[in-house]
């Protein structure tokens, strides 16, 4: 019962510290003249992946490589299944393919430049500066690239989710209450989230990789969850779906490259077998609804939810 309560606690915690983040991160953007452009790429993009890095370093520096690899491994399958699935359901998402197509591709490329680099000998120090080294070139070109094309749909895309935020906070005294606060309640959060967590899959006999992907994943990924379906009910379809893509670049570039960084991630087990093989066919599904469907339909998330579910089951059930 004591876990439950740490589990609940912690998600609660990482939800609102990242949302206090995020928020705090805007304002002082705001204040400091930085576009809604270079906001939406940066800014959003990290702060809504925030509970997924505290809780990996965490586990990094814990020697659970497993939570660490399965996060972003579950995190990313939850985006794409478990969110648009959501989303869909809600409101039909329909797609501007001009503003996905640059995110998308780079997706599937972040995924096989990770699967690349994990099978030869997991991720080491210097993976870890690979995948972080990318992330930043990709900031850049991407940053540059709009900047000079504003009117680019790819670029009022990422302008669109940093407007998405409302209700700043004004002033600096707050702003710096919201940056701080929000940062004190995630590294809180990720403590009491990974001893429950951890506790549940022990008590259970549970292996650690099945409780990143799941348990871990999906509740280090509530800030994306909660702004795509804000983004679906406002119609706003290219902030829900890009917003998932972003998310997902950040998880395997900034947060493996992160971890890794500060500790070796060996990969093996299901992961290695299983889990990344499924996060590529997942990632290419998701490209080819993108890229020829052009409307994510109430039918197509409900396929999504559906696969997402059949994973999930199935995982219990063949526990490696």
């Amino acid at each position: 019962m004591t876990n439950v309560l740490w589990l609940l606690l912690g998600v609660g915690l990482l939800t609102v510290g990242g949302e206090g983040v995020v928020r705090g991160a805007l304002a002082a953007a705001r204040r400091l003249g930085v576009s809604p452009l270079l906001a939406g790429l940066v800014i959003v993009g990290f702060g809504t992946s925030a509970p997924e890095l505290v809780v990996s370093v965490k586990a990094a520096f814990d020697q659970q490589p497993d939570i660490v690899l399965g996060n972003v491994v579950g995190s990313n399958m939850a985006n794409m299944l478990l969110i648009l699935g959501v989303s869909a359901l809600i409101m039909p998402l329909t797609i501007h393919i001009k503003s996905l197509r640059r995110d998308g591709l780079s997706m599937l490329a972040a995924t096989l430049l990770f699967m690349a680099l994990a099978n030869l000998y997991g991720l080491s120090h210097l993976d870890g500066f690979i995948l972080f080294g990318v992330l930043l070139a990709y900031l850049i070109w991407a940053y540059r690239s709009e900047r000079e094309h504003l009117d680019d749909p790819v670029a009022e895309l990422h302008q669109a989710e940093a407007n998405e935020y409302e209700n700043l906070p004004l002033s600096i005294p707050l702003t710096l209450l919201f940056l701080i606060g929000g940062l004190a309640l995630l590294l809180l959060g990720a403590d009491r989230f990974l001893v429950g967590a951890v506790g549940l899959g022990q008590m259970f006999g549970v292996p650690e990789a099945i409780i990143g992907l799941t348990v871990v994943a999906v509740g280090t990924s509530l800030p994306e969850l909660a702004v795509s379906i804000i983004a679906a009910i406002r119609r706003h379809a290219d902030v829900a779906i890009g917003n998932v893509l972003g998310s997902n670049i950040f998880n395997l570039l900034s947060i493996l490259g992160i971890a890794s960084m500060l500790q070796p991630l060996p990969f093996g087990g299901r992961l290695q077998a299983v889990d990344q093989w499924v996060l590529l066919g997942v990632s290419i599904l998701l490209l080819l609804f993108l890229f020829f469907g052009l409307r994510l339909s109430r039918m197509k998330g409900a396929a999504l939810l559906l696969v997402y579910v059949v994973y999930v089951v199935t995982m219990f059930f063949t526990q490696q």
